[in-house]
């Protein structure tokens, strides 16, 4: 564990610098091509670095960080587009912050008042209801932790349900430490990842406004705007959205298969591993039925409309079911959970034996 946490350092330093060139190339180059092909190999080797990494808490959401969402909002900086292009150009700090973690600034920082923000009533109450939400995922995880040592005696779909609840609250936790880190450092309020996802009403409600806020900011513009421009043309605006649509599922499912690669590891080496394409199947019929939703709505408007609880509850199930029947069997392929359960034992053993030696 000692190595992994040394190579963590290591990978995130590494990221760092590798922006704070990306921030000096952006004032030197103009945009566009010049400033893409400058881009270039730190793009590159941010997509390589959490090779270094094979643990699931650490190389993760490194992988997810750093290999995903970094190199995308750095192709859509190249065109002087997405979060890091700004006016006035961030600071090297927001910047550097910007593009390796899964925010986005709800105030674009003032450099001109930098020194203490303006806390209402309302970021009281928010803070507030942040940590009791903490204390609640603390104890929900401890909950569920216990009953992975009798997952013998239970259904295996059951078992399923438990991974699934266990992940989202897990992100849940992480964003939320990550959101609180960043306020404390950088003094800035910051836009939730989640937005109540299990009060849905539609997938569309689910995919472009719920679930994971971050990667939909950043595959708007990458995929979804591009291909539907260019579907404007050919196809007309009313139903250029459609390709728009699949093609983001699609680019969404192949990063996917990409960080279940990289957690996928044991060892590190370029092991041949064969994808089962559980993800990808997952997003694509995602992406699928979600364009029929919005094909039907265009086609009859409020007409079909269901009324808000059947919808909440179709739509509940839906993701649900899909999640059980292909995207958690693909990450317990990856022994994920295994995995996870190991880092910890060996996580607490490491922080007994450290504060042995300090104590």
């Amino acid at each position: 564990m000692e190595g992994e946490i040394n190579n963590f350092i290591m990978v995130w330093t590494i990221a760092a610098s590798t922006m704070s060139y990306c921030h000096t190339i952006g004032k030197l180059t103009s945009q566009g091509i010049p400033r893409l092909l400058s881009l270039l190999p730190a793009i590159i080797l941010l997509f390589l670095l959490p090779l270094r990494l094979t643990s699931i808490h650490l190389g993760g959401p490194s992988s997810f960080f750093i290999g995903w969402l970094s190199t995308f909002k750095l192709f859509l900086f190249a065109f002087n587009k997405g979060p890091l292009s700004t006016n006035p150009p961030l600071s090297l700090l927001h910047f550097i912050s910007l593009a390796c973690l899964p925010i986005k600034f709800q105030h674009q920082p003032n450099k001109n008042h930098p020194s203490k923000p303006n806390i209402s009533k309302k970021d009281h109450k928010s803070k507030s209801t942040l940590s009791y939400a903490c204390v609640t995922i603390i104890i929900i995880l401890a909950l569920l932790i216990p009953l992975y040592s009798k997952k013998e005696k239970f259904h295996p779909k059951f078992v399923f349900l438990l991974y699934t609840i266990h992940m989202y609250i897990g992100l849940e936790f992480f964003f939320a430490l990550a959101s609180t880190f960043t306020r404390k450092i950088l003094n800035v309020d910051l836009e939730p990842q989640f937005d109540k996802p299990y009060l849905s009403t539609s997938l569309q409600d689910f995919w472009g406004k719920r679930w994971n806020i971050t990667v939909n900011r950043v595959l708007h513009p990458t995929v979804y705007d591009p291909v539907m421009n260019i579907s404007s043309r050919l196809i007309g605006r009313k139903w250029a959205p459609v390709p728009g649509i699949l093609a983001t599922f699609v680019v969404s499912a192949m990063m996917h298969e990409v960080v279940f690669y990289y957690i996928k590891r044991e060892k590190r080496t370029w092991e041949t591993w064969e994808p089962s394409w559980d993800a990808m199947c997952f997003f694509i019929l995602h992406g699928v039925c979600l364009v029929i939703q919005v094909g039907v709505k265009k086609a009859f408007g409020d007409k079909l409309r269901l009324p808000k609880v059947v919808s909440w509850l179709f739509t509940v199930v839906f993701v649900w079911y899909t999640a059980l029947w292909l995207f958690v069997p693909a990450l317990v392929r990856c022994r994920v959970y295994e995995k996870a359960s190991r880092e910890l034992i060996a996580l607490t053993e490491f922080g007994k034996d450290v504060y042995h030696m300090l104590y």
